[in-house]
């Protein structure tokens, strides 16, 4: 018996000294990826990029990277997404356009908004500035309808690309103002400024990060903002609501989201660090410089933000008549 007892002391303090079950690794081991459906330089690259630069120290000093894959209004990076592994380490910093307009401006998509994608928080609203060269004659909004009411189908404005956020508020304000002006898109935002800066098309729409800086610079003239509030970085320019369209208004704005399926851990740890960031004061002083706007709210507020928008957006891709080229 006594034999017994000290083999059975034995394989206890054998037992003891194994080692334990290793732990679930924890997340993240990897480096964390961004994609943004769009090029360089645009507003959603621009955001993308300073979150990810915070982003990175914020999950234990990992690596944090913006991926572009511009094209098709934003689909190719939604459908990249839509199509990765829901493990954390790829996310999409979306918008308005991907996730609001598309749906209800392409019969087609190779997305789900609502089904592929796990919200992550809702990360800035974005106004839009109706800019032109400084050299144009236009000085107001109004002087830019009379000519446009004079000239039927004589001017032109430039987008970011068919159906994105910039094209459809200048359909928008189209059939408010009962102007006709012809569509041209360019691949991308800073395409389509350089373009208006050299004079190649009359006007666009655009976000304080892809035209502010020009504005201040003196290569363009904004004639209006977008929001129902005046500008946060130029409180002298009207608003279009206050220039003879009142309730008019077209904000852009960005989110991030994950993969669907996503583990709920993983979202809501990165939906607080992100909103942790957004509320930082030198994050926000950053957007304010773009007259842009921090949001951020939980995935659950973010995925209703989303339902909203697509209504809204829809019955105004509806409501003007707005078609992709």
């Amino acid at each position: 018996m006594k034999t017994l007892h000290l083999a059975a002391m034995a394989m206890a303090a054998l037992l003891g000294l194994a080692p334990a079950a290793p732990a679930a690794a924890a997340y993240p081991e990897n480096p964390v990826k961004i994609i943004v459906g769009f090029p360089p330089g645009q507003s959603a690259d621009l955001i993308a990029r300073a979150l990810a630069a915070k982003l990175g120290p914020a999950l234990g000093n990992t690596t944090v990277i913006v991926d572009n894959r511009a094209g098709a209004a934003g689909i190719i990076g939604m459908q990249v997404t839509a199509k990765s592994s829901p493990d954390g380490y790829t996310l999409m910093m979306s918008s308005s356009t991907t996730l609001a307009i598309n749906p209800s401006l392409y019969p087609k998509l190779p997305y789900d908004p609502l089904r592929d994608f796990a919200p992550v928080t809702l990360v800035a609203k974005l106004p839009l500035y109706l800019i032109v060269n400084a050299d144009s004659p236009f000085r107001t909004l109004a002087d830019f309808v009379d000519y446009a009411k004079a000239h039927p189908g004589k001017m032109n404005f430039g987008s970011a690309g068919n159906g994105l956020t910039n094209h459809l508020a200048m359909e928008m304000f189209k059939s408010r103002a009962k102007i006709d002006l012809v569509h041209v898109p360019y691949k991308g935002g800073p395409a389509a400024v350089t373009d208006l800066m050299a004079g190649r098309i009359n006007a666009m729409f655009e976000t304080g990060p892809g035209s502010l800086e020009f504005i201040k610079a003196g290569k363009l003239r904004a004639l209006a903002v977008s929001s129902m509030e005046r500008s946060n970085v130029m409180p002298d320019l009207p608003t279009i609501a206050e220039s003879g369209y009142p309730g008019f208004e077209a904000i852009a704005w960005v989110g991030l989201v994950a993969p669907a399926g996503t583990p709920a851990a993983i979202v809501e740890r990165l939906s607080s660090e992100s909103r942790k960031i957004l509320q930082t004061p030198e994050f926000a002083s950053n957007l304010k410089a773009l007259g842009g706007f921090p949001a951020g709210n939980t995935p659950k507020e973010f995925d209703a933000y989303i339902r909203s928008e697509m209504k809204a957006w829809g019955d105004a891709v509806r409501i003007s008549g707005a078609k992709v080229d």
